[in-house]
């Protein structure tokens, strides 16, 4: 047998489950983003408009062209929510299941709080938080590995922005205490 006919299969025991229940289908999904662009260009026509989309005397006036590019996307929702509610009612294919939208919250809500928390402690403690929190309850790796290299990896960025390049970060009291 050579080399490449060699198949390696290794199983994920974290794997969502085959039979996991559907939380929502393709064409809900498909709607839902459809409305969300078309109140978006809605928006962004209204605002591109109130700024002024004509041609004046000395050329296009601040929102010709962004006006023109909402009326497009305006027009592609438009179409693609015709679209989809035409085929919403032939196949109800699932977008996602209950234990694949679990996996993806384990990733989007830890994000979020990282977000909220670069606010009020800054960039670097809240990576650290982040990598840490990521490798240990995630990843399921050692404690004092995952601190290591959360510490490591801030530091890092530490000197890189704030020592080598002067870059302006969001600072919390901790930083600001070590930073010029």
């Amino acid at each position: 047998m050579s080399q490449t006919d060699l198949e390696i299969v290794v199983d994920d025991p974290t794997a969502p489950e085959e039979d996991s229940p559907s939380v929502v289908s393709s064409g809900t999904i498909e709607i839902i983003v459809c409305l969300l662009l078309l109140a978006l260009a809605v928006t962004l026509g209204y605002d591109n408009w109130r700024t002024g989309a004509a041609w004046d005397a000395t050329g296009p006036e601040p929102g010709y062209f962004p006006f023109y590019l909402s009326i497009i996307l305006g027009g592609g929702s438009l179409y693609g929510l015709v679209a989809a509610l035409g085929a919403h009612r032939a196949a109800r294919e699932t977008f996602v299941t209950r234990a694949q939208a679990r996996r993806v919250m384990a990733v989007f809500v830890p994000t979020l709080l990282f977000c909220l928390t670069m606010q009020f402690l800054g960039l670097y403690v809240a990576s650290f938080l982040l990598i840490s929190g990521f490798m240990r309850f995630v990843g399921k790796i050692a404690l004092w590995k995952s601190l290591l290299t959360a510490f490591v990896f801030t530091a890092i960025m530490f000197v890189t922005f704030d020592v080598a390049f002067d870059v302006i970060m969001p600072k919390g009291p901790l930083e600001a205490a070590f930073s010029r």
